[in-house]
């Protein structure tokens, strides 16, 4: 199974459910009280995934790491972004060292100050 194939199909799931009941549908719930409902959940998949490796069982590594991708891909759909996105940006990066992309990113400006 072809793994950017089966992201896009997936994407095109969740995207299927924007606008749907949140009484039958999980995703629709998360998009109706996005972003701060699916940002939540990526940040607990993110901890869970983290525990999960630093108790070393390969199971729940790989459960967690679905969990965690899964909700990304609800973050991606509600900011109207495709995991083709995310795929040509790593494939941008191919060939470059990470100490070297990292140096390339540009600064983010500082926050403007409270008025």
């Amino acid at each position: 199974m072809n793994g950017d194939d089966f992201l896009a199909r997936l994407a095109d799931v969740i995207e299927s459910r924007r606008g749907g009941d949140p009484d039958r549908s999980y995703v629709a719930r998360l998009f109706a009280r996005a972003p701060d409902a699916i940002l939540k959940k990526i940040g607990e998949e993110a901890t869970e995934t983290v525990m999960a490796a630093k108790d070393g069982d390969p199971a729940r590594i790989v459960s967690e790491t679905a969990d965690l991708w899964f909700h990304s891909l609800v973050m991606l759909a509600h900011f109207q972004l495709r995991p083709e996105d995310v795929i040509a940006e790593l494939a941008r990066r191919e060939g470059l060292s990470g100490l070297q992309e990292k140096a390339a990113r540009r600064p983010s400006p500082p926050p403007e100050p409270a008025a």
